[in-house]
């Protein structure tokens, strides 16, 4: 097992997070080496070599002061280490004609003759047709309640709890469940979806914003409407999409909305949330509360005048209803905790994950992600500038996006640890509560009326913080946080992967208990100095990374725990690390994948193996239970494609092989 690994981010590395404008001596083809950037490179660093969030920028100042001296180096680090999910599959010829075309501008500005982006040829629109019989719009009180057989919404209820009341399928029979059909999905991109169920259809999300209407018995095709942008066009997984009356919302990889006729896949209507161009976009799917679509943003880490928000839409018509602005601008609430930075230079505070909502309270609680460039020394802030509202959980009013309350896990977050994932509601003891783990791996407890602080666990090894104060939630950084400089490494667990990411953790009632996938691994990282300017920014760090101490390289953790108490119920480790959400069902079944292509279900109660099996690819995105003509059925996707949570093993855990291909819709059942 690797002990410490030099790594870069997603289709060119951290290493690499510099910047391109030197000749390169010859090395290679730079025409050539455009088409190979276009296939293999420009899906997660942009078309322009901008970069975005993991994915660095391979133009500008940076990039040349470091790699145009040495393009024989920059060609041998590209053979041996990129992409990061499929590392020394390009050859050297390809390797040199992809760092002349980095290191050469007018190679850069070239348009060979017949090279065009991919798939830039392919047809979009409606491309298959037919209609979905006997369609029952969805309404208010579905949302609220919805059926037993219907998955309507991200993680199923607006508790976000991803658990199914279906029973049918239980510890004492779930080892005789069988493949009822596979779906193969759109290859490219990153493959990280949840299906949306409705009266035994099942609505899916592919890679570059195809959505496909399946019959859940048969797995027969219904309608697909190709939207676009293809998966090579734009950086993003399509995690979850919406239902709500006889409509689909899905929110696009460039940052628009778009609402499908449930029935026929035609299109109603769409809206532009924010310009694409400007490197903005979505993984993540709406919210649909009281007829208003409610949807975050990404693609928020560059500098830019705007920032970002939350924002909402009249589900009738995609009119914009209200936002909500999650870096706190120059003269508003909370904009002082910025320091003397000017708007331009505020970026961060992306909603990448959809939120929950509590119908009792009217609230509807998001999470935002860090501030941009992940370090102090980077973004020219200290430990004393909360950054006002990332690292947040946020508790909005769904009628016009008004503040009810907020609480800051971390304030001046500094290492990409951010807080951004599920909120999970729960009622204990006549108590609101509201759950939520970020990448520190802290499990975090808050009153959801309120947002008091009511108590913590830590899930895994972190040594960022070295207290919590016990009335107020508030972190104390280490003694050496505050101290960076440009290109200097830190060492901290966890690393950028993070003790938890967008894998959801699941609740389930019959046991009081939160299942979450966890993951263990450290890094060192040094801040990279940033130019002041519109277009600058992003992450800005490098990093390599290593197994965390104490856990005999074992990175997936599977662990449960009490509502009440907070105490451990069970855990259990691997080798791989868990690449699905966790979904917990009534028959006392949780299922999980994991990137070693394994599914499993185990005990809710002791987290024991009951049944598994092996997929194509590795299994990712997020397990759901349905039912058609009341038998039940889980669906899981396969998938390749996405940042952290796969590089990082990548890097530390060669060894764990998996084909390069295979994104599909895999679904089970009992015999007859």
């Amino acid at each position: 097992m690797s002990s410490s690994t030099a790594f870069g981010a997603s289709s060119v590395v951290v290493a690499l997070a510099l910047g391109a404008a030197a000749q390169p001596g010859g090395i290679g083809n730079g025409a050539a080496g455009r088409a190979t950037y276009a296939a293999q490179c420009a899906a997660c660093h942009l078309p322009d070599r901008s970069g975005r969030n993991e994915a660095p920028a391979l133009a500008g100042s940076r990039f040349a002061s470091r790699w145009s001296a040495r393009p024989s180096d920059l060609a041998a680090y590209i053979q041996k280490a990129m992409p990061p999910d499929d590392a020394g599959s390009l050859s050297a010829a390809a390797a040199r004609d992809l760092a002349a075309f980095l290191l050469d501008p007018s190679a850069a500005d070239a348009q060979p003759a017949g090279d065009v982006p991919p798939d830039a040829t392919k047809r979009t629109g409606l491309i298959v047709s037919g209609e979905v019989k006997d369609y029952a719009p969805v309404t208010d009180a579905m949302l609220r309640h919805p059926p037993d057989g219907d998955w309507l919404m991200a993680r199923r209820n607006y508790q976000g709890w991803s658990y199914s009341p279906l029973a049918e399928i239980t510890r004492a029979n779930v080892g005789r469940l069988r493949l009822a059909w596979v779906w193969a999905m759109n290859e490219g991109g990153w493959n990280e979806p949840m299906p949306l169920v409705h009266n035994g259809i099942v609505y899916l999300a592919n890679a570059g914003n195809d959505i496909q209407a399946l019959d859940g018995r048969t797995g027969e095709l219904i309608w697909e409407n190709r939207i676009g942008p293809d998966p090579g066009a734009l950086f993003g997984a399509t995690r979850s999409l919406a239902i709500y009356e006889d409509k689909i919302f899905h929110a696009t990889t460039d940052a628009r909305l778009v609402a499908l006729d449930a029935r026929t896949g035609a299109v109603r209507w769409q809206t532009v949330i924010a310009d694409g161009r400007k490197g903005y976009g979505n993984t993540s799917g709406p919210l649909v509360i009281g007829g208003r679509v409610v949807q975050g943003l990404a693609g928020c880490d560059k500098y830019k005048e705007d920032g970002c928000f939350i924002s909402a839409y009249d589900a009738s018509t995609g009119a914009r209803l209200w936002k909500f602005e999650t870096v706190a601008r120059e003269r508003q609430p909370g904009g002082d905790t910025w320091g003397t930075l000017p708007n331009l230079l505020r970026a961060g505070g992306e909603t990448w994950i959809t939120g929950t909502y509590d119908p009792d309270e009217d609230l509807t609680y998001w999470g935002v992600a860090q501030a941009k460039p992940w370090m102090l020394a980077s973004r020219g802030t200290t430990l004393d500038d909360a950054l006002l509202y990332t690292s947040s959980t946020v508790a909005l009013r769904p009628a016009d996006g008004t503040l009810a309350w907020f609480h800051q896990h971390a304030p001046a977050e500094t290492f990409d640890l951010d807080e951004v994932f599920e909120r999970v509601l729960v009622d204990v003891d006549g108590r609101k509560l509201l759950f939520t783990v970020g990448k520190p791996g802290i499990l975090w407890k808050l009153d959801r009326h309120s947002g008091r602080y009511l108590a913590h666990v830590e899930t895994i090894h972190q040594d960022v913080f070295t207290r919590i104060d016990p009335e107020t939630g508030r972190p104390t950084y280490r003694a050496d946080v505050s101290d960076q400089k440009i290109g200097e490494w830190k060492r901290t667990c966890p690393s950028t992967e993070g003790g938890h990411n967008w894998q959801a953790m699941s609740y389930h009632p019959g046991t009081g208990a939160l299942i979450i996938p966890l993951s263990q691994s450290c890094l060192e990282i040094a801040p990279q100095e940033v130019e002041r300017k519109a277009g600058a920014g992003g992450t800005a760090a490098d990093r390599r990374f290593f197994e965390m101490p104490g856990t005999n390289g074992k990175i997936g953790r599977l662990a449960a725990y009490d509502v009440r108490t907070l105490k451990p119920l069970w855990t259990r480790e691997q080798r791989a690390p868990f690449l699905t959400a966790v979904l917990s069902t009534a028959g006392d079944v949780a299922f999980v994948g994991d990137l070693d292509r394994r599914f499993r279900a185990v005990d809710v109660r002791t987290g024991e193996t009951l049944w598994e099996t092996r997929l194509g690819t590795s299994v990712q995105g997020f397990p759901v239970a349905f039912a058609v003509n009341g038998k039940q059925y889980i669906a899981v996707p396969t998938g390749l494609g996405g940042g952290s949570p796969r590089n990082v093993p990548a890097a530390i855990a060669p060894e764990i092989h998996h084909p390069k291909n295979g994104n599909a819709l895999y679904v089970f059942t009992l015999p007859d």
